[in-house]
């Protein structure tokens, strides 16, 4: 049986591999996705998406409680502001439907204001900082939590 995992991805970070590439790194989101892809192997589906719209994205969360599909959550700047994005977030965990907050920099040894996430508190787990590789420990961690 095969498992989609949600892979959901906030404002700005459609442009990867152009953005900040000395903080985000120099590859896109069609190279997140065929490295999460080969990480999947043949009992995970992949679903990456990624939007600027915080009701998109709220929506998305829903399906989730809906659909009961696991989630791994990049909320970018919506980290440290959006309580509609951790509500809905809260809706998954309280499900019993894992959801992993990602980053791909560590907010912590950036500026101040990224140092609060209103997500990390209601999420399964929180893994930062290591580039795609955050995505990947996420996927690898939802073997064990799914």
């Amino acid at each position: 049986m095969t498992t989609t995992v949600l892979v959901l991805n906030g404002p700005n970070l459609g442009r990867l591999g152009s953005r900040e590439p000395d903080v985000y790194g120099a590859q896109d989101l069609d190279a997140l996705r065929a490295v999460l892809e080969a990480d999947a192997g043949d009992d995970l589906r992949i679903d990456l998406r990624q939007t600027d719209d915080e009701s998109e994205l709220v929506s998305w969360l829903h399906g989730a409680v809906d659909s009961r599909t696991p989630v791994i959550l990049n909320p970018a700047a919506f980290t440290h502001y959006s309580y509609a994005l951790r509500d809905a977030a809260a809706l998954v965990t309280k499900a019993g439907i894992p959801l992993i907050e990602v980053h791909i920099s560590n907010p912590h040894a950036r500026e101040t204001f990224r140092h609060t996430s209103v997500i990390s508190g209601i999420a399964t787990g929180v893994i930062a900082g290591f580039g795609f590789g955050s995505y990947r420990l996420a996927l690898q961690s939802l073997r064990y939590t799914s």
